[in-house]
């Protein structure tokens, strides 16, 4: 019995506005301006809860958005045209219009999901490793550090040096065939060839 009563009390007193409301002496609510009384940029929590958190501060920046009741000129004049172009299309030139653009947006939704497929998979191509990565390592290691080279030389590659003679050239000796280059100048010529191999002699004075 409470609600009912309660319910009918409310019901009272919503006729009892709507009579008010169609009154012919009551001004229309759209020729009213309405007049922010406070505004804070501080935080309202009594705000955020009855907008649910999408309006934190009632400021100057938010109030002629949230208080707006038609949109711009500009908007509301687009907005007319488009209904009545709307109006002047018959009900199957609608329905062809939508088949079409339906077709026009499943064919460019397949497009563009083809080239994802075709970025990710060049994508994939171009990620893959075409070195060995231990290999590359190896010869780092062997041309900075020496790493894994043989301490050994080839034969005859050795070149003895004259000493305790003023003036002797040393040249540095290969093998038959490679080039040989004289280290301080001193004529090839005093230099016997043996086994193709320019050696320095210890008992030829050197000039």
């Amino acid at each position: 019995p409470s609600v009912l009563d309660s319910f009918a009390l409310l019901s009272g007193q919503l006729n009892t506005l709507n009579k008010v409301l169609k009154h012919e002496k009551t001004p229309l609510l759209r020729n009213q301006v309405i007049i922010p009384l406070v505004l804070s940029p501080d935080r309202d929590e009594e705000i955020m809860r009855q907008t649910e958190g999408r309006v934190p501060v009632f400021s100057h920046e938010v109030v002629p958005d949230h208080l707006r009741t038609k949109p711009d000129p500009e908007v509301e004049e687009q907005e007319k045209q488009l209904i009545t172009d709307a109006a002047r299309i018959s009900p199957d030139v609608a329905q062809k219009q939508i088949q079409s653009l339906n077709k026009m947006c499943s064919n460019l939704l397949e497009k563009i999901s083809k080239e994802e497929r075709e970025s990710e998979s060049g994508g994939l191509r171009q990620n893959k490793q075409t070195f060995n990565p231990a290999d590359t390592n190896a010869l780092v290691a062997a041309v900075a550090f020496g790493k894994g080279l043989s301490n050994r030389r080839p034969p005859g590659s050795g070149a003895s040096v004259q000493s305790g003679q003023p003036g002797a050239g040393a040249i540095i000796a290969g093998a038959s065939g490679m080039q040989q280059v004289p280290m301080s100048g001193a004529p090839a010529q005093q230099q016997p060839m043996l086994a193709g191999v320019q050696m320095a002699q210890a008992g030829q004075p050197g000039k």
